[in-house]
């Protein structure tokens, strides 16, 4: 854990789950799920994961997630459709700022599986979930403007369109202007 960084709070004791998904900790067996997520260049512009990565790359990422709360930069969830089991995705709560009381969230659905809502309940159930972390009252999230699909999932979770921040970084070294959208904590004071 970096010297500045707060613990985190410790992990859910029941995991997070909404409609058909259950976020559950990443574990080896993501190792194919990272790999379809691979495939799709813009997920890779977001995060550490390689473009097509193979099954040591995959693997590489999936360690990487594992040690996310650990090093105190957040919660890093496999999404996993509760009926089947199947690992359909991946999502984060990130808290680079938690004496502030904001987080920011993410999430990708491999491409086999995207247009059937997993991305929605998936983001539904991590806010939900950060509405139980204390001192934390607003989430992000940073969406490119052509982006349609997941400005329609940030709504569809309750997130609101708050501003653009230009110049964002990605993962990748870009900056790009983003369009944040935010949900703050059910009574939270304005």
């Amino acid at each position: 854990m970096p010297k500045d960084a707060v613990p985190l709070p410790p992990w859910p004791a029941r995991l997070p789950r909404f409609g058909r998904v259950l976020l559950r900790p990443v574990n080896s067996s993501d190792a194919g799920m990272a790999m379809a997520l691979a495939t799709d260049p813009y997920v890779c512009t977001t995060g550490t994961l390689p473009l097509n990565a193979g099954e040591q790359e995959a693997l590489a990422w999936v360690e990487r997630q594992q040690g996310r709360h650990s090093e105190g930069r957040g919660f890093s969830f496999t999404i996993e459709e509760q009926l089947s089991g199947l690992a359909v995705g991946h999502c984060g709560l990130w808290l680079q700022h938690p004496a502030e009381g904001h987080a920011s969230a993410g999430y990708a659905v491999v491409p086999e599986f995207r247009g059937r809502g997993f991305a929605a309940d998936a983001l539904a159930a991590l806010t939900s979930f950060g509405w139980t972390l204390p001192g934390l009252d607003r989430i992000e999230l940073f969406i490119e403007p052509w982006n349609a699909a997941s400005i329609r999932t940030a709504g569809r979770a309750g997130y609101a369109a708050a501003g653009i921040r230009r110049a964002y970084p990605l993962a990748a070294g870009e900056r790009r202007d983003v369009q944040v959208y935010a949900a703050r904590r059910p009574n939270a004071a304005d």
